[in-house]
Formats: C-alpha cells, sequence, structure tokens
C-alpha cells in the first residue's frame, strides 16, 4: 500500500449517523488490507490543511496501515500517527477481552479522535452496526441507548470524555439511559472524583481509561494495563525523583507505526529499552504494590516551587473532593521568590460557596504536603479547556496572572 492509498475522511459529527455504514466498509476494507488506508480530517478547511500537510500524502504508508490519525497533540505541533491494522484489531479484541466480551458500542465522539475510531473498529471485529448519538447533545442519549438495545441482548458500551459524561449527570433521562449500559468508557481527560461519585450514585458503570492515539486507544483499564500491553516508569532526570514515580512507558502490539515523515519525533517517542519497543509517554505516573497506575499528570505540567514539584492533577483530585467545588484547574505561574507558585482556578458549585483559600491550602498540605498547597485562589465560571474538554493548562496560566494583576 503506497502514499496513493490513503482516503480523506472528512465527516462533520451532524453527518455521522447517516455515513455511519459507510464509515465501517470503509474501515473493514481497510483493517483487511482490501481498501485504501483512511485519513480522517476536520470539516473546518484550515485545520484540514494543516493536518493535510501533517499527514504527508506524498509518502509510502508503512505497510498494514490502517489508519492515520492526525493529532496536534498539547504544543499544537500538527503530527500523523500511522495504526496497522494489527494494532487496532489487537487493541479492539483486548477490550471486549477485559469487558467479557464483544458488544454493541455508542459512538458519541467525533470522529477525529482515536477513541470514536476505536468504536468503530470494535463494531468492525463484532460484526455489528454502533448506534449514533450527536456528540454534544445529552437529550439524544436515550433514543440513542434504546436504539442499540433494540433487537439484541449483547453487552452494551459507550465512550464518553469526561466532560460528555458530566452534562449527561445533568439530564436525568440521560443518566437513566447510561445506567442501562454494560459499561461507560471514560478518557481523554482525568476524570475528577466528585464526578466517578455521582456516576456510582446513578448506577452508571465507568471504566476509566488511560493511552493515546499513540497506542490505538486506551490501553489501560482503571490502572491495569489490557492483556498485551505492559506499563514501566521511567526517571525523568529533573532531580527530586520519587523511587516510585516516573515517565510513563507503555509497550505491546498496540502501538502506533510512527509518525508520517517525522522519524527525528518517531525516534524520540518510540524507545527500545531490555529489547522491547516503547512508547515514552508525556505524563508523569506510578505503579503500586498492585501493579495499578496512576497517572498524576503531564510532565510539562509539573510545578516546579521553591525546588520542590508539584503535580496539579494530584492537587486537584484533593480540591475537587471539597465541599462547593464543582471543578478545579492548578497550574503554576511566574514568582520571583518560589520560580513559580501553585494557583487552583476553581469553579463554584451551583448555591454553594467556594472553600476558603486556608480550608484549600489545609486539605492539601495533609494529603500532600506543604509545598502542594495553592498559593492563590481564583474563582472562576468555567475552567479553560480545549478540543472535547481536555483542560487547556496554558489558557489557565495566562487567565491566574491576569486575575492576579487585577486589583481586588
Amino acid at each position: 500500500m503506497d502514499g496513493r492509498d490513503l482516503r480523506e475522511v472528512v465527516v462533520p459529527p451532524a453527518e455521522q449517523a447517516h455515513r455511519v455504514r459507510e464509515l465501517l466498509d470503509a474501515l473493514r476494507a481497510a483493517l483487511e488490507g482490501a481498501g485504501p488506508a483512511l485519513l480522517p480530517l476536520p470539516a473546518d478547511s484550515a485545520a484540514a490543511d494543516r493536518l493535510r500537510a501533517a499527514a504527508r500524502t506524498d509518502l509510502t504508508l508503512a505497510q498494514g496501515t490502517a489508519l492515520v490519525l492526525a493529532t496536534s497533540g498539547s504544543t499544537g505541533e500538527a503530527k500523523a500517527v500511522e495504526l496497522s491494522a494489527d494494532a487496532l484489531v489487537t487493541s479492539a479484541r483486548a477490550t471486549a477481552a477485559r469487558l467479557g466480551g464483544h458488544g454493541r458500542w455508542l459512538l458519541a465522539l467525533p470522529l477525529e479522535h482515536v477513541a470514536a475510531w476505536q468504536v468503530l473498529v470494535r463494531s468492525a471485529v463484532a460484526g455489528t452496526r454502533p448506534v449514533v448519538a450527536p456528540p454534544g447533545d445529552p437529550s439524544a442519549l436515550p433514543g440513542a441507548v434504546a436504539a442499540l438495545e433494540d433487537g439484541t441482548d449483547a453487552p452494551h458500551f459507550a465512550s464518553l470524555v469526561p466532560t460528555q459524561l458530566a452534562r449527561a449527570l445533568e439530564v436525568p433521562e440521560a443518566a437513566d439511559a447510561l445506567a442501562r449500559l454494560d459499561a461507560v468508557l471514560l478518557g481523554g481527560a482525568a476524570a475528577p472524583a466528585p464526578l466517578l461519585a455521582r456516576a456510582e450514585r446513578a448506577g452508571v458503570r465507568v471504566v476509566r481509561t488511560y493511552g493515546s492515539t499513540e497506542t490505538s486507544g486506551g490501553c489501560v483499564y482503571d490502572g491495569v494495563a489490557l492483556d498485551g500491553v505492559a506499563v514501566a516508569l521511567e526517571a525523568t532526570g529533573q532531580g527530586d525523583e520519587d523511587d516510585d514515580e516516573g515517565r510513563v512507558l507503555l509497550s505491546g502490539p498496540v502501538l502506533a507505526t510512527g509518525y508520517r515523515g517525522r522519524p527525528d519525533l518517531t525516534a524520540e517517542a518510540f524507545v527500545e529499552r531490555d529489547e522491547r519497543r516503547w512508547y515514552a509517554t508525556s505524563d508523569l505516573g506510578r505503579v503500586d504494590a498492585a501493579g495499578r497506575l496512576s497517572v498524576l499528570g503531564r510532565l510539562d505540567d509539573v510545578v516546579v516551587t521553591g525546588g520542590r514539584k508539584v503535580a496539579p492533577l494530584a492537587v486537584e483530585r484533593v480540591v475537587a473532593e471539597l465541599p462547593g467545588v464543582a471543578d478545579v484547574l492548578v497550574v503554576g505561574v511566574p514568582d520571583p521568590e518560589w520560580g513559580q507558585r501553585v494557583v487552583a482556578l476553581v469553579v463554584p458549585a451551583a448555591g454553594s460557596a467556594v472553600p476558603s483559600l486556608d480550608a484549600v491550602r489545609g486539605a492539601v498540605r495533609e494529603r500532600l504536603g506543604a509545598a502542594s498547597a495553592p498559593r492563590d485562589l481564583l474563582v472562576v465560571e468555567a475552567v479553560p479547556v480545549r478540543g472535547i474538554g481536555k483542560p487547556d493548562r496554558r489558557a489557565a496560566a495566562a487567565l491566574a496572572v491576569r486575575l492576579l494583576a487585577t486589583p481586588s
């Protein structure tokens, strides 16, 4: 298969329901090697041009490639990930094994993201067709889940991001519909503890997933790697290392082939350790005695304050559990004395007052130590997000700087 066998796929979310049969047929052909590999692109022409350029349609495809997913990642630099049919199908089968069998899926994510394509891959492998629900409309979930249940006793699954789950839980009918599913895979961003608690109270069986486009989607479920996948930690070289923390490395047959046209990035991200190929993530993690992985946040998000490292995600988990907090994002801002100061942007829960700075500092100090305690607490209407609900820490840090400079 060469560069001429790469088919561009542009499907706005509003058209997914009408074109799901076409997409599934094209994907099956790509997985079987009977049709061209697929290159999903956003409907926005400027974004599509940027990602099309990253996909380098003039280059020869790696052997066995079925899907090329172009992504800008967190850095804003566009790059294209080559995923083989073997990696995608292996991921789908491992997911089925973990969830107790193949089933029928709800497709509620835009097709620019690997999680949406994995819904299609799992459907292709299972010989089923997914039911489509508009990504941003929780009121459509009851009808979609009813259609999913119609005429089949197979297990029923969905894949969502935390923002979607949070909005669905605010609509009783949508929450009831999700509670009828056998599992809701939740990934794409960290899931706050209060959100998980709300889902549990609503009877929604959430399975937290961790992975990326480079690993064919989620490959660690509730902290435990899928069959065939290995997790390791590597020292970051930033000093002040904890023995049980480090850069998260992932290995196994689900790994991408690499980045199209970027052998430099491929060599940097996909490394050899102990005669095994690993994907070196940009995440800081911890593995407990039982081998369960906890992701502490991105390495480049770590705040260094007074020479101590602070993982914002760990602080957010503590603050999110406090009464009156609907959402929280923790960032570092420049500080002449500490290098960086830890700042918490907090969204108040409806009808509630946010906890005081002293209360926040006390809770964080008790759980994580004094260095992690925020030095400022800023009340905001919403935390900045990007894409399908991932926190935008750059925008949040800039917002914090502006708010701290504004006289109260």
